[in-house]
């Protein structure tokens, strides 16, 4: 049975606004295979995710230039909830591509790590309720008329959660909601700061990268669909693999091996293309919401 990926590359986000090795930080992990063609992990820790984005940009190159296939995982949301990019007043199709696009021109993210994310924050929550809402969370000293520390009490009609998080949360996990931009486990922040990032990854990838599923289709992949590119970036959360630290490793570090060679372990065995397309019985209406605004989790 033919693989799908000649290797897989998981990144562990983070929105921190300092320079951080270690516990915490930025870890990329890469499963891959030796001249003898067994899979094995390595793991890279960054302090910064301008030199992350450098390291990515150079790994994928090189695999590129082997005429590799590389699956490319980042554990921050790729799209908002529908509705999202209607309300913040973008007009173009796809809704995902306009909000990218949003995001690469309002988002400042400085080679030392310091970032304008909660800024951004309360601009879209100006732009789409003139509340401090959907976005929420926030330090003292950031919180302002449109951002506040804690979340909003009363009820208003923008999803909290997307339907993979939704479907996350029926198999008694607990994701984060992409609006929530401060506390422990956040992914707000890291997805305002790292969707510019992969954009800017794909761009380098031209036409030989797609994103799932709204490049792809919300569809089980084949060989064929994959032979013609080097790089399928897709969202994962390492949360969903058992990990174990070996001696010596941190939590971060282990999930991003763990991850990657999780992943490439059911493309061994040819369940991986399959975990692309949609659950049983996925209406058409959910098809197109996920398609083309909203993403999956990889193996939600």
């Amino acid at each position: 049975m033919a693989r799908l990926f000649d290797a897989v590359i998981i990144a562990d986000w983070t929105a921190a606004e300092t320079k951080k090795l270690g516990d915490q930080s930025l870890w990329i992990g890469v499963a891959k295979r030796d001249v003898r063609f067994r899979l094995y992990a390595e793991t890279h820790n960054v302090a910064t995710r301008a030199e992350a984005e450098a390291l990515l940009a150079s790994l994928l190159a090189d695999h590129r230039k082997r005429g590799d296939r590389v699956l490319a995982g980042f554990d921050f949301c790729l799209g908002f909830p529908a509705g999202t990019a209607a309300r913040l007043g973008l007009k173009g199709e796809p809704a995902w591509s306009e909000t990218w696009k949003f995001l690469a021109q309002n988002v400042v993210d400085k080679p030392d790590n310091t970032n304008n994310r909660y800024q951004v924050a309360a601009k879209m929550n100006r732009l789409m309720t003139d509340q401090a809402w959907p976005f929420w969370g926030a330090p003292a000293k950031q919180t302002q008329r449109w951002l506040t520390a804690t979340k909003p009490t009363a009820a208003h009609d923008i999803p909290e959660f997307r339907a993979t998080e939704d479907a996350a949360r029926k198999g008694k996990l607990q994701p984060k909601s992409v609006w929530q931009m401060h506390g422990a486990g956040v992914v707000g922040g890291q997805t305002l700061v790292g969707i510019p990032a992969v954009r800017r990854l794909l761009d380098k990838a031209g036409a030989s990268g797609a994103v799932w599923p709204f490049g792809t289709g919300w569809r089980a992949l084949t060989a064929a669909d994959v032979e013609p590119l080097s790089l399928v970036v897709a969202e994962v959360w390492p949360s969903l693999y058992p990990t174990r630290p070996e001696p010596g490793e941190f939590k971060d570090q282990a999930q991003v091996r763990t991850t990657a060679m999780a992943l490439a372990e059911m493309d061994d065995k040819g369940l991986l293309g399959p975990a692309f397309g949609p659950p049983k019985g996925a209406s058409d209406d959910l098809i197109a919401r996920v398609e083309g605004e909203e993403g999956w989790i990889l193996t939600v």
